[in-house]
């Protein structure tokens, strides 16, 4: 740490000409590592010359790999009996690889040795967190990498981690009065559960000062309701792929990009730049060697601002999450996929049309799925919802609608949440 105390080292105030300097000669040793260690980048960079891969311009000439391009190439490996991981990894099973998690598709990422792996240590740092603190984290610890990615940035910083997970709020409740942590990670919405069941059983959390929040939308309605309460939270914006990609900082203007990741932002459905402040897609070359995914799209939608973070930190800032490129959403901090309704209805040959559609206010979704069956049979519904949290691993409600009454409009997931 510096000597102000303010930033995570110095890499967050270097000039944006050396940053840019350093990562477009780390590019062209990154480009050729993927093409020699991964199966997969070796068979989408085939004809390329690393070494020709030493601008912004050269970079926006190779493909752009999607998360559902990612999905299909890992499935197509694993149904031949290949490799799990669709050739994306540079790493295998063994000491190199402590840890695989899965995310909705189901993707496998793997985890390496790496000390703060996720690189999530600088977006906790700018948090408020500091060495020596308990924090209380409430990510998943169960097939997905979130609460291994939040509990290994913690100790990279030389912070005590209470695995509290997902569920059982008594018990949270229970846990932070007695254990007192200095803050909490997670998502905004579970906080909020657990500070209202808090009230409710007369408990009051008074260490509970900061948060670091992911997973969800963050709006300023639920900032301002936590600072009412005395907690000031920060979102981070991370993937379960990539790991750290842009941090909130106390100036509370975009969020920061991480220093160990090249983004872009492009028209959605291309691999074209933007021009700066129109929102597109977010493109992330990732410098991790072990999982070297080049011009990874995100599929998240985002812009970036003009100028530098007023808290001296030099790299560029982004909006924040914007909604998605394509028609995947997030829901409860899991993401759902057209495809995954697909495969719900596909059970039901009763089923002529579905529509999945998101409500409410933010940390309060209400995911309703509107079907159309001509014939519905007693039961269905009640079906339907079972096969809902079987796909999607979210509880999700049922609502019958008349044959030919769903909008012809292509859509199969409505996002129609209010985000003010």
């Amino acid at each position: 740490m510096n000597d102000q105390n303010r930033y995570f080292d110095m890499l967050e105030v270097r000039s944006s000409e050396a940053r840019e300097a350093d990562h477009l000669s780390a590019l062209p040793i990154q480009v050729a590592h993927a093409k020699q260690k991964s199966a997969a980048f070796a068979r989408l960079l085939e004809g390329v010359d690393p070494v020709q891969i030493k601008s912004r311009a050269a970079l926006a000439q190779l493909p752009v790999v999607r998360k559902t391009e990612l999905q299909e190439m890992q499935q197509a490996a694993r149904a031949e009996g290949g490799n799990v991981f669709g050739g994306f990894s540079s790493i295998g099973f063994g000491s190199a690889m402590p840890r695989v998690f899965a995310s909705p598709g189901p993707i496998y990422e793997p985890e390496g040795t790496t000390k703060d792996y996720w690189r999530m240590a600088r977006a906790i740092y700018a948090s408020g967190f500091r060495p020596g603190e308990l924090i209380h984290n409430c990510f998943s610890y169960h097939f997905v990498p979130a609460g291994s990615m939040m509990e290994t940035g913690a100790h990279a910083l030389g912070c005590t981690v209470f695995p509290g997970g997902t569920g059982q709020t008594e018990q949270q409740v229970q846990a932070m009065r007695e254990l007192q942590p200095a803050g909490y990670i997670g998502t905004p919405s579970f906080l909020k559960i657990i500070v209202e069941k808090a009230a409710e059983m007369g408990v009051a959390l008074p260490t509970v000062k900061k948060a670091m929040f992911g997973g969800e939308a963050y709006p300023p309605s639920l900032r301002d309701w936590f600072l009412e309460r005395g907690i000031a939270g920060y979102q981070c914006y991370a993937t379960a792929d990539l790991g750290l990609i842009a941090y909130e900082t106390e100036s509370r203007e975009g969020l920061v990009l991480d220093e160990g990741v090249i983004v872009e932002i492009v028209r959605p459905g291309t691999g074209d730049p933007v021009a700066e402040g129109e929102v597109g897609e977010l493109v992330v070359t990732s410098l991790n060697p072990d999982y070297p995914l080049i011009r990874f799209g995100t599929g998240d939608l985002s812009a970036v601002l003009p100028g530098q973070c007023p808290t001296g930190r030099t790299n560029a800032r982004i909006k924040g999450w914007m909604g998605r490129a394509d028609q995947t959403t997030k829901i409860r901090g899991m993401f759902v996929h057209a495809k995954q309704v697909d495969a719900i209805v596909k059970r039901f040959p009763e089923v002529a049309r579905a529509r999945l559609v998101v409500t409410g206010e933010m940390a309060n979704d209400v995911m309703t799925l509107q079907v159309e069956a001509s014939t519905p049979a007693e039961g269905l519904a009640a079906r339907i919802s079972e096969a809902i949290r079987d796909v999607t691993k979210l509880r999700g409600d049922v609502a019958m609608v008349q044959p030919g009454s769903l909008p012809n409009d292509g859509k199969v997931i409505e996002d129609a949440r209010s985000y003010k």
